[in-house]
């Protein structure tokens, strides 16, 4: 084995599959920071609780990280309610800082460092700002807004500079996996939200309906991509987009949802989950217990994902939804072909969850 990788990031919803991609291969050593483990923890995995906020902390815990080859950067900090946060310059330092304090001390350690992942996403395109070109190209000027990803790849580029070390930067559509309690990750809170429609007898109502095309992008593919970037010398010093393959609508997915769940689509009635599953909490309680799932307090299961699936399904939105498309011409073309169905994605990710006691059997 003459490879490390750390991952930062990895309770969250692209860590989290990172740590069980690399875990599960005899070519690697995965080496996890986050401030709570994964859950549940891939076998082979080292993990170490860290604040990335914390310079101190992580200048400790950096003397463990000598013989780190690869980095996966994919750490994040959100603010309450989220989206009003991604205008916000405070945000947007803390962000940087959490690189800063992770990445200077290991830069004076890792001697062998070869390697560094580092996600964006398509904010980098003002998707949260303005509609976006389509289709959002990696080639085009950087978008005059600001964003902590402008701010951390700065960053990595100024260290990268006469270095032995190349970097990719990733810009994925929305990422669908399997942590719960993160800032952006609608599984859970898709999935809670069946439980508790079915629990209540009420119909599994799309969220919103309005027709806006997206492309989805599955954890387990970025964790493919990052491994295939880490020793591919066409991945060196390059941003790419990465989706699924196809494109979607929710109100055209909604069905192959419903399905997964165990449930009957339904049509015309749009909820709001930011409200809706503060307000079933208690009937989420009496799920769990009645089906044995683990003890998961609704707080504890949506973090600020229910945000995050407002802001998906159009809450709040005035005016037309232009469809947000980008191309993965770039990926493909560098030589990674890795695709999934984005409805067998769902499926996937439900079935895992019910596995995992996180969601009942449908």
């Amino acid at each position: 084995m003459t490879n490390t990788v750390l991952i930062a990031g990895a309770s969250g919803v692209i860590g989290a599959s990172a740590a069980a991609h690399f875990a599960g291969s005899a070519d690697w050593r995965a080496i996890g920071v986050s401030r709570r483990a994964p859950d549940p923890a891939p076998a082979g995995y080292e993990h170490v609780a860290l604040d990335l906020t914390d310079a101190a902390a992580c200048r400790a815990a950096a003397e463990r990280f000598g013989e780190v080859t690869h980095v996966a950067y994919a750490a994040l900090f959100e603010k309450p309610g989220l989206i009003p946060g991604w205008y916000e310059q405070d945000q947007m330092q803390t962000n940087l800082a959490m690189m800063r304090n992770l990445m200077d001390p290991l830069l004076e350690r890792a001697s062998g460092l070869r390697h560094v992942s580092v996600l964006q996403g398509t904010k980098a395109y003002g998707a949260h700002v303005h509609p976006l070109a389509v289709p959002a190209r990696e080639d085009r000027p950087r978008d005059p807004h600001e964003n902590f990803y402008w701010l951390q790849e700065d960053y990595v580029r100024s260290r990268q500079t006469g270095s032995g070390w190349s970097f990719t930067i990733w810009r994925p559509q929305v990422v669908f996996g399997g942590a719960v309690g993160v800032a952006m990750n609608l599984i859970p809170i898709i999935g809670a939200y069946g439980a508790i429609c079915r629990e209540l007898g009420t119909p599994f109502h799309c969220p919103g309906e309005h027709g806006h095309v997206i492309e989805a992008v599955d954890a387990d593919l970025i964790a493919d991509a990052l491994a295939w970037a880490a020793e591919t010398p066409a991945a060196k010093n390059q941003t790419f987009n990465i989706t699924n393959g196809d494109v979607m609508v929710w109100e055209n997915v909604w069905p192959a949802i419903a399905a997964a769940l165990g449930l009957e689509p339904a049509f015309g009635q749009p909820v709001r989950l930011s409200e809706f599953l503060p307000a079933n909490a208690e009937v989420w309680d009496r799920i769990v217990a009645r089906h044995g799932l683990r003890p998961t307090r609704m707080a504890d299961l949506v973090g600020q994902s229910h945000h995050y699936a407002d802001f998906l399904f159009g809450w709040g939105r005035q005016g037309p939804f232009p469809p947000a498309l980008v191309s993965t011409i770039k990926l493909r073309q560098a030589g990674f072909a890795g695709c999934i169905d984005t409805e067998a994605m769902f499926a996937k990710w439900f079935a895992r969850l019910v596995e995992w006691k996180v969601l009942p059997r449908p």
